[in-house]
């Protein structure tokens, strides 16, 4: 039988209801004073636990990795009990939820940390600029970790994953993307250490595979996944060799027991690359062989094709999710999507954030009572 976004799967030991996933999506809307989830965040998640896995937004592992304004954490038990309000309301609603595990590294400012520079692999500086409490400022040139400093960030992620575990969560991701310091050490426009972290590809790639197995010590097998972002050249991002570098991380990914492999290339969109440009996403397709996940560019037509071919096992969806809380009923009855307001995307509290209305009742009605004639149609002209 031919799958689609709408059909059950099971990622490690966990069983999904559809293939259709909540991506992770940055809100600024945590404390000020503690970087605790909002009291907005339940109802936030509970109104799109329609999807067969939500992965929450990045949430930092310790006050050194912290990059942006409101963004939560999972390093103190406040959080923790944030986040648990948080799970308890997508259980509720009979939903699988995630924690993404994050440190920004360089892709920070002295304004959040007492005036101390930002840590990174080496202190490689990159044109950019961050968000902080006192406004918008360029980014600065970091200060390289030391090398005992590398191994306590370790034992940070395997602290937050056991207090994901506390507050209730069904995994976690690692996030190795988009630049931040797993994906700093990886690269090596931005890792120019000479110790075990740093120099060769195996090096380059411990950090990010350390903290993988630091979280499947605490969760055991199927419940950790993680994100990568091949070629991505945000936060001034570059690697001589990203088909090699990121073969080689799906390849040691393959040999641990995750629940998924979660991909961000994006397909289609200004993000996109060039039609002629090679894509990273089939080949490490065809070398990690476990489950799994494609996000950025995506619509229906196009997850539905990438699921039906095997190219991918699930989907994540970011913007959509944000207007729609009901965007998987949307999918099913192929009804339009609601615009977002990208004022509101970091910033206003319920504005923009669970204030997005479900589909009509009626209108619903109308769409399903159509599908349902379609489909009567496309069997008749089969039959």
């Amino acid at each position: 039988m031919s799958r689609s976004l709408f059909t059950p799967v099971t990622i490690g030991n966990i069983e999904l209801k559809n293939r259709i996933v909540m991506a992770p999506m940055t809100r600024s809307r945590a404390s000020a004073a503690g970087n605790v989830p909002s009291e907005l965040a339940p109802e936030y998640y509970a109104q799109r636990a329609s999807s067969g896995l939500i992965i929450t937004e990045a949430s930092q592992v310790s006050p050194q990795g912290i990059g942006y304004i409101r963004t939560p954490g999972i390093h103190t038990a406040e959080q923790v009990r944030g986040w648990k309000r948080v799970t308890d309301a997508v259980h509720a609603k009979g939903g699988k939820i995630f924690i993404q595990l994050w440190h920004v590294g360089r892709v920070s400012h002295p304004d959040f940390h007492g005036g101390e520079l930002p840590v990174a692999p080496s202190a490689v500086a990159f044109e950019g600029e961050a968000y902080t409490p006192q406004g918008r400022k360029k980014t600065v040139t970091p200060r390289a970790l030391e090398t005992r400093e590398v191994k306590a960030i370790v034992k940070d992620f395997e602290n937050s994953a056991r207090l994901a575990k506390e507050a209730g969560f069904d995994g976690v991701e690692i996030h190795g993307a988009n630049g931040y310091l797993p994906a700093q050490f990886l690269e090596d426009g931005s890792n120019k250490r000479t110790d075990e972290y740093g120099g060769s590809l195996e090096n380059r790639a411990r950090f990010l595979l350390e903290i993988t197995d630091a979280a499947i010590k605490v969760w055991g097998p199927g419940r950790v996944g993680v994100r990568v972002s091949p070629g991505n050249k945000v936060n001034g991002m570059s690697d001589s060799h990203p088909e090699l570098t990121y073969a080689y991380v799906a390849r040691q990914l393959y040999e641990r027991p995750l629940a998924y492999l979660h991909v961000l290339e994006p397909v289609a969109g200004f993000k996109a690359s060039s039609p002629e440009a090679p894509r990273l996403t089939p080949i490490l397709r065809e070398l990690y062989k476990g489950t799994l996940i494609v996000n950025a560019g995506y619509t229906r037509e196009l997850g539905n094709e990438a699921i039906a071919t095997g190219k991918a096992d699930l989907v994540a969806f970011g913007v959509p999710f944000i207007a729609n809380p009901d965007l998987v009923e949307r999918f099913k009855l192929g009804a339009p999507l609601a615009q977002p307001d990208a004022s509101t995307f970091y910033a206003g509290e319920e504005k923009g954030y669970i204030d997005y209305p479900a589909l009509d009742l009626d209108v619903a009605a109308q769409l399903e009572r159509a599908a349902q004639l379609e489909r009567a149609a496309r069997l008749e002209q089969t039959a």
